[in-house]
């Protein structure tokens, strides 16, 4: 097994680099990073072989794809929902920074050719999970951007959490042959939370990340006084995509359903 934990940091160019296909966190079978961008700035991508899904974090920017432009914006991923452009392989898309900005991009390999889609927050709601069960402590808001059921083309699946402070995500704790890759952002610099993989428990910081090999357990936990934000993106398998009812609970846990907490 590979790490499972990173802290990357951003380079002198604005990128911060989490997973590839070949450093530690290789399992994820996915290239994911960072950008910070500076108003007026732009950056294009272009991946030969490979979808790429490109999630504004927060700023003002603007998507330029198959000869299309369109302004986005987004406060921070506390209070807007997402604005997300996927585009398949050799397919070419431009991001304008119109406002100092933020942006994930996601990438795997996948020779299939569809369309481009624009996903905007109204195809993206934020819903409660959990609410009213185990003590409602881990009660967070849940949103998928797409997934198998949306883009039955793609090999990836993106989402975002938003964890209530003091809560818990992820729980029951779960697993599923896919391997996963957790985003952690804090509503501030210093909030914290804790990252279970498996057995191995780490803290999780603003920008940090957890790379969740396939069958591990993984719930999260924030501290109390925060709000924890976490983008989650599967890689799906051949032959074995993630579906939303996969979930897997560990069986020691399952008693907690009908449990009155």
């Amino acid at each position: 097994m590979g790490k499972v934990f990173g802290y990357p940091v951003f380079d002198e160019n604005g990128e911060k680099i989490l997973t590839t296909y070949d450093n530690e966190y290789s399992e994820m079978r996915m290239d994911i990073r960072v950008y910070r961008m500076k108003k007026g700035e732009e950056r294009s991508f272009l991946r030969k072989g490979e979808e790429t899904a490109i999630l504004l974090l927060s700023g003002k920017i603007r998507f330029c794809w198959d000869g299309k432009e369109t302004s986005v914006s987004r406060k921070d991923v506390f209070t807007q929902g997402p604005w997300c452009l996927h585009i398949c392989t050799e397919a070419e898309a431009a991001v304008k920074a119109e406002e100092d900005s933020e942006i994930l991009v996601q990438c795997t390999k996948n020779e299939t050719e569809f369309a481009a889609v624009l996903y905007r927050p109204e195809d993206a709601p934020w819903k409660y999970s959990c609410v009213g069960k185990f003590g409602n402590v881990a009660q967070r808001r849940v949103n998928t951007i797409f997934d198998h059921d949306i883009a039955p083309w793609s090999n990836m699946v993106l989402g975002e959490v938003l964890n209530d402070r003091g809560n818990w995500s992820g729980y029951l704790p779960h697993r599923h042959p896919q391997p996963e890759t957790y985003y952690f952002l804090f509503d501030r610099p210093e909030g914290f939370g804790a990252s279970f993989v498996g057995d191995q428990v780490f803290k999780s910081t603003d920008g940090s990340f957890s790379a969740i090999p396939g069958g591990e357990l993984h719930p999260q936990a924030v501290a109390p006084g925060f709000q924890m934000y976490t983008c989650w993106m599967i890689r799906h398998l051949e032959g074995n995509p993630w579906l939303q009812t996969d979930r897997c609970e560990d069986e020691k846990y399952t008693w907690l359903h009908d449990a009155q907490i």
